[in-house]
């Protein structure tokens, strides 16, 4: 499998160095097993460059947007269950997350210097009432796959990119269940923390989050539409100006890779290669010759990994997964 990314750039064209600042939601101080619904009426939450905007309803004691939560119920089925993440915990057994919930539009702000620029991407996952509702069916939705396990079911995230108030045709899908395999023994519902690249997207003011399933109703989508995000891959860029006057191809493969990348370009050009993982340390590094080269990635642990180029005529990323 070969990936491909190119950019096409020309006379002062404004290139960018790219770093890691990762975003999780460690920072707020709740109490175990409590969630933040909004019920303040403050409009949103911010981490860091992030911004999620939050809709309270004191009427009805109701909430669209985002929430805030560490609660770790994996087991209770319904409503009343709303703000768990059915892996049990943030990333890597991290206590706190955020909870989307919205069946319109979810949008993620971005301010500051992370305003305009690129998101590497973030982990994604279910949350309990979704995961369970999709596992056994409730009194609103159905158990996907039916009955006999055939029905071709799906709930899909599809991230689109705003840049300049403008929403791109670009898209990143990611499904939180899939049941539309011949062999029902690969239909799958999301239960663990998954990374989702969102590098292909740009320059990002901010981002919108919207959820379709195959189970719709005479009211609209039945699924509950819930999912959860933590630790958020925002990228710094560091700008300067040069003059290119070709298209830059930049190659990576095989990925997924095992023991070894092949990086190919057409800058023509020695180049600086940096390797960071996703907590944004730099994990390797290594030059290479004017065409690419080979470099050994046995030593990594498996995940996904952001590699850089920088030379005189390129500045570029790309994401590859190391099993």
């Amino acid at each position: 499998m070969k990936f491909y990314f190119t950019c096409c750039v020309f006379a002062f064209y404004t290139v960018q160095l790219c770093a890691q600042n990762v975003i999780d939601f460690e920072g707020f101080n709740l109490e175990s097993e409590s969630f933040l619904n909004g019920a303040d009426e403050s409009g949103g939450f911010s981490v860091g460059a992030v911004f999620l905007p939050n809709d309270y309803n004191p009427d009805f004691g109701s909430w669209t947007g985002w929430a805030i939560s560490n609660t770790t119920d994996v087991t209770t089925p319904g409503f009343m269950n709303q703000f768990s993440a059915f892996p049990g915990s943030g990333l890597d057994g991290s206590a706190h997350y955020a909870v989307a919930f919205s069946y319109s539009e979810n949008i993620m702000n971005f301010t500051g210097e992370a305003a305009g620029q690129p998101i590497s991407g973030m982990y994604i996952t279910n949350s309990t009432y979704a995961y369970l509702s999709m596992q056994e069916g409730d009194a609103f939705a159905k158990r996907f796959g039916g009955i006999t396990g055939n029905d071709p079911d799906f709930f899909l995230l599809t991230i689109k990119a705003y840049s300049d108030g403008v929403l791109s045709a670009d898209s990143v899908d990611f499904y939180l269940a899939d049941f539309r395999f011949a062999d029902n023994s690969q239909d799958y519902i999301v239960d663990e923390w998954t990374f989702v690249d969102l590098s292909t997207l740009g320059a990002a003011d901010s981002l919108s989050f919207q959820l379709t399933s195959s189970d719709v109703g005479q009211f609209g989508m039945n699924t509950p539409a819930y999912f959860c995000v933590d630790n958020i891959f925002a990228t710094e860029l560091v700008s300067s100006t040069t003059s290119f006057n070709s298209p830059t191809l930049f190659e990576v493969f095989p990925n997924p890779t095992t023991n070894y990348v092949q990086i190919k370009h057409s800058a023509k050009e020695s180049v600086d290669c940096t390797i960071f993982n996703m907590e944004g340390k730099l994990v390797l590094r290594q030059t290479l010759g004017i065409d690419g080269g080979r470099i050994d990635v046995q030593f990594l642990p498996k995940g996904s990994y952001l590699i850089h180029l920088q030379g005189d005529h390129i500045r570029l990323a790309r994401m590859f997964l190391k099993y």
